[in-house]
Parts: C-alpha cells; sequence; structure tokens
C-alpha cells in the first residue's frame, strides 16, 4: 500500500506581506490587506510543492482540504486528490484547518503538509499535537518556527524522503508572536509546543531568536551604523529593512525607524515610513537606490521572512546587485549551517541572489557569506 500525505492549505497565509501588514490573523487584518491589493500567495507556494512532489515520489495517495484548502491547488497541477476534507467556503478559519488536521489524523495519514505561517503551524499543532509526522511549507508573513522547510521545493525533497523512510522524525519549535503588537512595533517571540518534523538540518528552517541586550553587541550595531553611514550617497534612495542592526543606521542618521517595518530614506531625510510594496516602488522609480538588509537571527534569511515589502518586483527594480547586508559578529557566527537564506517566492529573483556576498560585520569589516 503506498503512503498517505495530507496537504492542508492556508488560502490567506502571507496576504499582508507586501502591503505592510506583518500578517492577516484576523477578518480585520484579512479585509484590510484586501483594501490595500493584497493578493493570495499561498496556493501558488502549494502548487511549487505539489509538481516538485510529484517528480519525487510515486504512489503516494494525496488527501486534501476541499476548495482552496488544497483541493484546487492539486486539481490545478493535474493530481487527483484520493480524498477531499472538509467544505468548500468562500471564506476559510483556523476552525476549519483544526478540523481537516483532525480528520487527516483519523485517516491515518503519514505525514501531514500544511502550507502557512506560524499562526497555521499553531492551528495544526492543536489539532494534532505530537501524534502525527507534520511539515510546513513556508507561505505566511511570520514564519519563525522550526517546523518549516526553507521554502516550497525543499519542502517536497524533505516530503518524499521520509515517506521513502530515508529521514526520522522530531521534535520542533512552534512559536507565534502577538499580531497586534507586532503590527505596533513590539516583538514578542512565544514558544506555544512542539510538532513532529522530519529530521533534515540542512533543509529545514531553524527557530527565529532574538539576539543579547548587551554593551558589545549594541557597539557593534553602532560601529555598523556609523560605516555604513558614512558608505551612503547623496541623491541615491536606501530601502531600509527591518530590525535592531538596521535601527541603528537610521538611529546614525538621526531618524525614527520603525523597527519591524521597511523605511525609504534619501539624503538624510525618510522618504516612507513603515512602507509597503507599492510606496517602495514610487520612492525608488527613476533614483539609483540600495536595500540595506540584515539576516533573521538563528535563521539566516534576508528575504522572504518579516520583510515581503521587499518584494521580487523591488529587488529586480534596484537590482540584486545593490544589496548591502549587515550582521553583527554574533549573528554570523550563530548560523547554523554559515549561509544566508533567501525565499522571495520568484525563483529568478533567488538565483540572482545566490552565490557569495560581502556582509558588513563592524565598521570597515566585512565576512564572505554564501547565500543559498
Amino acid at each position: 500500500m503506498g503512503k498517505r500525505i495530507g496537504l492542508l492549505v492556508n488560502p490567506i497565509a502571507g496576504m499582508g506581506g507586501r502591503v505592510g501588514l506583518k500578517g492577516t490573523d484576523g477578518p480585520e487584518a484579512l479585509r484590510r490587506a484586501i483594501e490595500l491589493g493584497a493578493k493570495p500567495i499561498s496556493p501558488d507556494r502549494a502548487k511549487e510543492f505539489l509538481r516538485e512532489l510529484a517528480r519525487s515520489i510515486d504512489r503516494a495517495s494525496l488527501l486534501v482540504g476541499a476548495g482552496w484548502m488544497g483541493e484546487e491547488e492539486a486539481l490545478s497541477c493535474g493530481i487527483r486528490p484520493g480524498a477531499v476534507l472538509g467544505e468548500r467556503k468562500p471564506e476559510t478559519s483556523a476552525a476549519d484547518t483544526k478540523a481537516i488536521s483532525e480528520e487527516m489524523l483519523e485517516r491515518g495519514v503519514d505525514l501531514l503538509v500544511f502550507c502557512g505561517g506560524d499562526g497555521t503551524a499553531r492551528d495544526v499543532m492543536d489539532a494534532i499535537g505530537r501524534s502525527a509526522p507534520a511539515l510546513g511549507v513556508p507561505s505566511g508573513v511570520k514564519v519563525h518556527s522550526a517546523v518549516f522547510a526553507i521554502n516550497p521545493v525543499q519542502a517536497a525533497r524533505i516530503a518524499a524522503r521520509f515517506l521513502r523512510g530515508e529521514l526520522s522524525a522530531v521534535d520542533a519549535e512552534v512559536l507565534d508572536i502577538d499580531e497586534e503588537a507586532y503590527r505596533a512595533g513590539r516583538l514578542a517571540i512565544r514558544l506555544y509546543g512542539y510538532l513532529r518534523v522530519p529530521s533534515e538540518d540542512s533543509l529545514m528552517q531553524r527557530s527565529k531568536s532574538v539576539g543579547p541586550d548587551v554593551e558589545d553587541e549594541e557597539e557593534n550595531k553602532r560601529a555598523i551604523a556609523r560605516y555604513v553611514s558614512e558608505l551612503m550617497r547623496d541623491g541615491s534612495v536606501y530601502v531600509v529593512g527591518p530590525g535592531t542592526t538596521t535601527k541603528a543606521i537610521l538611529d546614525e542618521l538621526g531618524l525614527e525607524k520603525t523597527l519591524l517595518g521597511v523605511d525609504v530614506v534619501r539624503d538624510g531625510r525618510l522618504l516612507a515610513k513603515d512602507a509597503n510594496e507599492g510606496e517602495i516602488l514610487r520612492a525608488v522609480k527613476g533614483s539609483p537606490a540600495r536595500i540595506i538588509v540584515s539576516p533573521i537571527g538563528g535563521q539566516g534569511f534576508i528575504f522572504g521572512r518579516g520583510n515581503q515589502q521587499i518584494s521580487p518586483e523591488v529587488i529586480r527594480a534596484i537590482g540584486p546587485e545593490n544589496v548591502i547586508v549587515v550582521a553583527t559578529r554574533r549573528k554570523i557566527s550563530s548560523l547554523r549551517p554559515a549561509r544566508l537564506l533567501v525565499d522571495t517566492g520568484d525563483e529568478g529573483v533567488d538565483r540572482a541572489l545566490r552565490g557569495y556576498i560581502r556582509v558588513i560585520i563592524d565598521y570597515g569589516e566585512e565576512a564572505v557569506v554564501r547565500v543559498e
């Protein structure tokens, strides 16, 4: 008998990213995202997973959620599901995710794959606990948990290897944050529990970690900020990503930084605060521009996690060669494996960003790090 794999898609996961909402938990956030022109991204991420899975494994029965919770994605890839669970609905909720997860558990899936972010991971954890192996396809704004593959293609390869018996399952952390606090610029990460996931260190992301608030670390950030501010060119636009290291740069310029958002500056003044994708594109049009980002602690992502406002369209408009990466010595030395990651959702842009890049780690000092 072939293996049984469950696929559950949260169709609204990640919609708030490009429009700068930092999440779509709750009906009001979703309504606002749609008003700002947000488009679903999770279905396409699920299709990317399914296409690679079809190339990687034979004779697996696919159980899916109804409608855009997995069924439509499978059919569009030419895959006829072995079973469709739940009901087709114009709007889905956390309750649907939990109910379908519970039914997949009852039907004995060998692996439950879900497409979403940390909120979806929490819902799956609430439903199945550690009773069955699970795997996340990253598609949310908040993707801090250690239950996700680094991208949809790698998720499919992990799933195939696990179903062939090549990988064991281990406990991995499910984290989440308060979106209201996040939108207000406060980051409080909480451990909610654990899911059992395939053990594959190189293709699974790690949990987000927060750096220590100690004087040596803060001085390192200030030194980076002084150096970057001296490199800034008159007339150029700088798109500055979230984080405390990038905040130090705007502090050096005497400007207020949106800690968890993206800001745009030129010639010592703020052009756009907490900017979304559209605002960034308008700000850089017709001007030389650079992007300044810092990797997520513990994970190493420089694009595709928490800064989706800097979209593939923004990166193409500015040019992948015009990306400046800044990080403290501690952050770079703590990366395991020692690499940076990109997952923009556009393979062409990701490919252009991959390779080796110079990372500013102190005043006048750089480290060469591989981007994968």
